[in-house]
């Protein structure tokens, strides 16, 4: 069954599920120290002021990488020793969220500079390399690429067709292939390239600009983040010296996937920056827009619409620096251990990269309906590109697509736990016992005390569906009556409770972190918002668990789970009309 952690232990990557934190370690954004929001107000300053004007024209990115340089915001990740401002987790997650809220095509630009431009060099370059990259790059001096995707090879990254021969003098490995969608190609200076050596070994190299033999497709025509830099990349015999081999020989398949651990989690972060924007935008207009002598902002239709991107986007700022934190201690952790900073902060990555994946999708999806609500309460003038929330509607569409998709990312989340289920790092199997002989006993009607007694008590149950439909899943697997590898619908239901689970957990931590500090009656707007996603949570966890069932069972064990299924998803319903009205009023008046 769930165990609470003592306050000196870390939570391990997937334990979420059977374990809970101690909610007093948990870092919340309210706990931001002084130097933090003075970081705040630095990117808000260089966002407001110097990206926003300029973000929709691909020339300005140069000079704004740049800029961004001289700030430090490029290297807040890097360790001082290759020219970085070394940062903690926290402070760099932060300027994620600052540069994603209106950053737009720049935070593209940024995003693909300083994670899967830099990263791969900082993780798995020789000494060498990162002398000689790292330093210009994080300011602004060198801009970065990164070139993995085919025309044959999306999700399947490694179904790549670019090929990698060593020349007759053992100087150069000779390129041949094409590669497309790639961010920054237009004026990158540095390109990190994914080829098959002899064609079978994945493999990673550095290709400065300029290279004899590469060369450069038009710009793409994108729906959206037109201002970011997007070509083909194309490779006909180009040299590159063996020196600019990345990592090792057949290993590239760590590099891009440890690169993209990171890459989700802040893409996540970005998204949340984004969703403040958009909120920000639609009170302001639902404020000034007036229909039938009122302002719309008086209309309940438009109020559910502002507290429910606030109420979303809350959870995410919730789970997002709780994730961070974790990222944050675990690399210290590592560093303790003996490891390098790269290394410690990579593995930290892999670590968690449940966690990021839950982040990405979660955030990319908040976007997504933040965006279109914004064009929603803005009418015609939403529709329109005289104003920004057309922009940002066509902008985030992207965000559910790259740093893998959210269906691979989904099933990424479930396939890693079912992993470190089968190599003993994750004992899901204990909790599942535990669980089907509470099954077989009565229901204890005990109502939990205290303010968020009850929100203690969901998680639990919350967290017993979720295990109740994993250990089934588990079993029918062992028994050949199912294979999830071939049952994907059956996965994204699983996937889905992951991520309510998560998220429940991450915003009750925040709000009975918060009540050590303030009154309940302070409280109460943040208390709606944790009510209303509860509830929802409570009504889609039933959901996806019954489906999930009900697609591999069919015997008189069906009916036992879904008695289970009842149990465990009983949140008392609250009266969310009042509670989103409340959130709402709250959000307009300030």
């Amino acid at each position: 069954m769930e165990t609470t952690l003592a306050k000196d232990q870390i939570l391990n990557g997937g334990e979420f599920i059977v374990q809970t934190s101690n909610y007093e370690t948990v870092f919340i954004p309210e706990d931001m120290d002084e130097e933090q929001q003075m970081i705040r107000e630095m990117c808000h300053e260089f966002v407001t002021g110097e990206v926003q004007p300029k973000q929709d024209k691909i020339a300005n990115q140069v000079s704004l990488l740049e800029q961004a340089g001289e700030l430090g915001l490029l290297s807040a990740h890097i360790p001082t020793t290759y020219g970085g401002m070394e940062m903690n987790t926290n402070s760099v997650t932060l300027i994620t969220e600052m540069l994603g809220g209106g950053g737009g095509s720049f935070s593209t630009s940024f995003a693909a500079h300083t994670g899967i431009g830099m990263l791969p060099i900082l993780y798995f370059g020789t000494e060498a390399q990162k002398e000689k990259y790292l330093p210009r790059l994080s300011m602004g001096e060198l801009k970065a690429s990164y070139c993995l995707t085919e025309p044959s090879s999306g999700s399947d990254a490694l179904a790549a067709k670019t090929r990698a021969d060593l020349s007759e003098d053992g100087k150069h490995y000779i390129l041949n292939g094409q590669k497309m969608w790639i961010t920054n190609a237009g004026f990158a200076d540095v390109f990190i390239v994914f080829a098959k050596i002899d064609g079978d070994k994945f493999t990673g190299f550095i290709v400065d600009k300029g290279a004899e033999g590469m060369t450069l497709g038009a710009e793409e025509d994108k729906l959206g983040i037109k201002g970011s830099s997007t070509r083909q990349v194309f490779f006909e015999n180009t040299k590159v010296p063996v020196e600019n081999l990345l990592g090792e020989i057949g290993k590239g398949h760590l590099i891009a996937f440890n690169v993209l651990n990171v890459g989700r989690f802040k893409l996540g972060a970005m998204c949340m920056g984004g969703n403040k924007v958009s909120l920000s935008r639609s009170i302001q207009y639902a404020k000034e827009r007036k229909q039938f002598k009122t302002a719309i902002a008086n209309f309940g239709a438009i109020q559910y619409k502002l507290a429910e991107i606030a109420i979303r986007n809350y959870v995410l700022e919730s789970s997002v620096y709780r994730v961070s934190d974790l990222l944050g201690d675990m690399k210290t952790k590592f560093i303790n251990d003996g490891l390098s900073f790269s290394d410690a902060m990579m593995k930290s990555a892999e670590e968690y990269a449940i966690e990021c994946a839950i982040i990405k999708v979660y955030g990319s999806e908040v976007a997504d309906y933040a965006a279109d609500e914004t064009v929603q309460i803005h009418g015609g003038l939403g529709f329109s590109e005289e104003l920004a929330a057309a922009r940002a509607y066509r902008d985030t569409r992207i965000n559910r697509i790259y740093e893998g998709t959210n269906e691979i990312n989904r099933m990424l989340s479930v396939n890693m736990i079912l992993r470190k289920v089968k190599a003993g790092q994750l004992d899901l199997l204990t909790s599942v016992s535990a669980i089907q002989k509470e099954l077989a006993s009565p229901i204890n009607s005990t109502i939990a005390e205290g303010t968020y007694g009850k929100e203690i008590q969901a998680v639990a149950s919350f967290k017993k569906a979720l295990l109740l439909v994993l250990g089934a899943a588990i079993k029918a697997q062992m028994d050949k009556k199912l294979n999830l590898r071939h049952e994907q619908m059956i996965v994204m239901n699983i996937a889905d409770m992951i991520v309510d689970v998560f998220n429940a957990e991450s915003t009750l931590f925040r709000l009975q972190k918060l009540s050590k500090t303030k009154s309940t009656a302070d409280l109460s707007v943040e208390q709606a918002i944790l009510q209303v996603y509860f509830q929802d949570a409570n009504d889609r966890i039933a959901k996806n668990a019954k489906d999930a069932l009900h697609s591999f069972i069919s015997d008189d064990t069906l009916k036992v789970l879904l008695k289970g299924v009842k149990r465990f998803t009983n949140y008392d319903g609250i009266n969310v009309s009042a509670a989103r009205k409340k959130i709402a009023l709250k959000l307009i008046s300030e």
